[in-house]
């Protein structure tokens, strides 16, 4: 599988990554319902099997239950230890409500404990999660917590630091601390703002992107519809989520049957057209890919040797374009 050195890192990366969100399953507000770690363990081994090389986690997924489920799954693993990508800024109390603290002490003893989940000495990419959460709100800590990953990659504790759903503005403050290794995005065909200016700006600074939700938490996978997101359980975020509801979920799903008429043209699923049309785009260095069950990132990895036309992204284009100016 093609690789590609991320940001000022020594890590060359495959184009797709697994993301764990989903496999934290977990009843707190940021929960997919139901989970099966047995499932879970298996995606994970099977995503090594088919050459990834790089797992993206967050402290928060599962309340640690992701970071466990992928040490736990590396314990058996035989082959090559891929690249461990986690985040920090987000914990939780005893009754599982999330707070947003990027202060020194709080993001040293969430290292510990993140090193100690995944079974590990060193975290081979530390992110900050959130700027600020909700989005919105004081962002005046990131020096701190910036200042907080250098100290802790000083230490050995991290070999390189990121950031995740940072504005420009905002990567501005913290690379006049030390340098950028990635941002993590948000990025898909159905969401597009990073291409005005947070793409061309990484691209200048030489900074890595591993955008986030390629196939909008499973919209574009093809496989969405109004009967299957009604019956989604009542814990699972999705449901609140306005992009799975009218009036949007009819737009999206327009988009989803542009990306099915593509995939029929390429002989591949509606998910594979979906990832690799975000790394297209010469700034993103690899895309994260989330699944729960073994089959569904077999459908996804081929999306990396996936490319599409000049016509299929003016078709893509053309929706967003309408959609836009409606």
């Amino acid at each position: 599988m093609e690789t590609r050195l991320l940001g000022n890192t020594d890590m060359n990366i495959t184009r797709i990554g697994l993301g764990t969100w989903s496999i934290g399953g977990g009843d707190n507000e940021y929960g997919w319902g139901p989970r099966d770690d047995e499932a879970a363990v298996a995606t994970l081994l099977r995503a090594l099997e088919l050459g990834l090389n790089w797992i993206d986690t967050a402290a928060i997924y599962g309340l640690g239950h992701a970071e466990r489920l992928v040490g736990r799954a590396l314990s058996t693993w035989r082959g090559p230890r891929p690249y461990l990508f986690t985040k920090c800024g987000l914990v939780w109390d005893d009754w599982g409500r999330t707070a947003h603290n990027l202060k020194r002490e709080s993001i040293r003893r969430e290292c510990e404990a993140s090193l100690e989940r995944l079974c590990v000495e060193t975290i081979d990419l530390y992110q900050i999660h959130w700027p600020a959460f909700p989005p919105g709100g004081s962002d005046r800590d990131i020096e701190e917590a910036w200042q907080t990953l250098v100290e802790l990659k000083q230490s050995g504790k991290v070999r390189h630091i990121g950031v995740s759903n940072f504005s420009v503005a905002q990567m501005e403050r913290v690379r006049a601390i030390a340098p950028i290794s990635s941002l993590q995005p948000p990025y898909s065909a159905l969401r597009r703002e990073i291409e005005r200016d947070i793409l061309p700006y990484c691209q200048r600074h030489g900074i890595g992107v591993i955008v986030y939700s390629p196939l909008e938490s499973g919209l574009l996978t093809g496989k969405m519809t109004y009967e299957r997101i009604a019956a989604l359980p009542a814990n699972d975020w999705r449901r609140r989520n306005p992009d799975f509801q009218p009036p949007r979920l009819s737009r999206n799903l327009e988009l989803v049957e542009i990306l099915r008429g593509i995939a029929r043209r390429h002989s591949c699923s509606v998910s594979e057209v979906a990832i690799a049309w975000t790394l297209q785009h010469p700034a993103v260095t690899g895309a994260i890919v989330g699944a729960r069950r073994p089959e569904q990132i077999e459908e996804s990895a081929p999306a990396a040797d996936l490319r599409l036309t000049q016509a299929d992204l003016a078709e893509i284009d053309a929706w967003h374009a309408r959609a836009t100016s409606a």
